[in-house]
């Protein structure tokens, strides 16, 4: 037993075996050379196909974004456009302000101008014919005619600031569902920019990756990209994505983002700091409305808590009372 052992350990058997690991090894590592090939031809035509697929793509969005500007531009053919241009409702009541709320909006394109100026011309007319009826109609002798007048005249002018009020609530729910993941995105954009992509790549690719949890902000995101590959002046794509989401935060990354390309700064330092920036903003938002809990949950607490606290507390001696007095 201790013989065989000793085999192992003669310096002889040593060399040998060390010598046939050595030639092992020599022979993988030439073979591995040979099989493996060019690594940087791949990666390099990788990269171009990559870069042909991506312009390729854009150049599909561009045509297909003309497409739906000339639709948008011949539609909408109905009844709608003919009265807004025979009545001219355009000059009276159209604004660079109404086209910037309705972009804010995600409504793009001369169709939602042409609908939102008609229900500014319609609305009014029908909530006086409706007040009117339900007043002079179906109320007939409940209210002097001077009232029921001022209430009709008020629908009317509640019809024709209606329009209104419901884009600002779209606006305020799209801005809403950008900032939940804008902080998000920009860490999501360092990490893209950080690992070699341009920033129309990592524009790209955030907007897909982004897109479960805010389809808003991956569309922003995507015509961010297309901006930026075909307008002549990039910074005009940054401005125009902090006018079409009308946030500060938003805003502030675009304007980051132009000082970082114009002045040769870094664009990682950048979004690495307008990243904090807006995760301390969110917070903030988030602990001011902790904040305001307790002054919002007293009513409900008087109404609903308290009444039920003393009947806990009081009803078992209101019984026994009861009890006694009929004893």
């Amino acid at each position: 037993m201790f013989d065989f052992l000793a085999q192992f350990t003669e310096p002889k058997f040593l060399i040998m075996v060390l010598s046939a690991v050595a030639a092992f090894f020599t022979v993988a590592s030439f073979a591995m050379a040979a099989l493996t090939g060019d690594k940087l031809g791949a990666r390099l035509k990788y990269v171009s196909s990559e870069r042909d697929k991506m312009r390729a793509e854009r150049l599909a969005e561009l045509a297909d974004m003309e497409n739906r500007q000339a639709r948008l531009r011949n539609s909408p053919k109905g009844f709608m456009k003919q009265i807004v241009e025979q009545l001219n409702l355009s000059k009276m009541l159209e604004t660079d302000t109404t086209r910037e709320r309705l972009k804010m909006a995600g409504m793009r394109g001369q169709a939602p101008v042409v609908a939102f100026l008609f229900f500014r011309l319609i609305l009014p007319f029908v909530g006086l014919g409706g007040a009117l009826f339900y007043l002079f109609v179906l109320r007939e002798n409940e209210l002097p005619n001077v009232v029921r007048i001022s209430i009709s005249l008020g629908a009317a002018y509640f019809g024709f600031y209606l329009p209104n009020i419901f884009i600002t609530n779209l606006i305020q729910r799209r801005q809403q569902s950008i900032k939940r993941a804008f902080p998000d995105s920009l860490d999501l954009l360092l990490i893209c920019v950080q690992a070699g992509m341009s920033i129309e790549a990592a524009f790209n690719k955030v907007a897909t990756e982004i897109g479960a949890r805010s389809l808003e902000l991956a569309e922003e995101f995507s015509l961010t990209t297309a901006e930026l590959s075909y307008l002549p002046d990039r910074s005009k794509a940054y401005e125009n994505l902090g006018k079409r989401t009308g946030l500060p935060g938003v805003k502030a990354v675009g304007t980051a983002l132009v000082q970082a390309e114009r002045y040769g700064t870094s664009i990682g330092t950048a979004l690495r700091t307008m990243a904090q920036e807006n995760r301390d903003m969110r917070m903030a938002e988030a602990e001011k409305k902790a904040a305001s809990l307790p002054p919002k949950l007293t009513v409900p607490m008087i109404v609903f808590f308290l009444p039920v606290l003393f009947i806990v507390i009081l009803g078992p001696a209101y019984i026994k009372v009861m009890a006694v007095r009929g004893g």
